[in-house]
């Protein structure tokens, strides 16, 4: 019998990673993802819930377009809008896996930012 070791975001409990700078990745675009939806939901209450999370993932895979944008280069967004659309899948809270003879372990909370 083989062992693995796998890795999995504490932000998005279904995927896992064979590499745990992936995995950190994936984690800090879901912690980015989610501050830019606060931000969103805010700025434009009118937006519901599912609205600010798409466009907060959206934002946050492509966070380096929109870094450049903001420093003064915008026809960085061209990109964006030349590539087809992608399809975003409802995100679900994820059912924990279990694993036989492993204890379940809580995720591990989110850092508080500094005020």
């Amino acid at each position: 019998m083989a062992v693995e070791v796998v890795y999995r975001s504490s932000r998005d409990l279904e995927r896992l990673f064979m590499d745990k700078a992936e995995a950190d990745r994936h984690d800090k675009m879901l912690e980015l993802a989610e501050l830019l939806a606060e931000v969103l939901q805010k700025a434009v209450p009118s937006l519901t819930e599912q609205q600010v999370e798409e466009a907060g993932i959206y934002m946050a895979k492509n966070r380096d377009v929109f870094a450049k944008a903001f420093k003064s280069q915008p026809d960085a967004l061209s990109e964006l809008l030349n590539a087809p659309a992608e399809v975003s899948e409802p995100v679900e809270a994820a059912a924990p896996i279990e694993v036989a003879g492993v204890e379940p372990t809580k995720p591990a909370k989110a850092a508080k930012t500094p005020k």
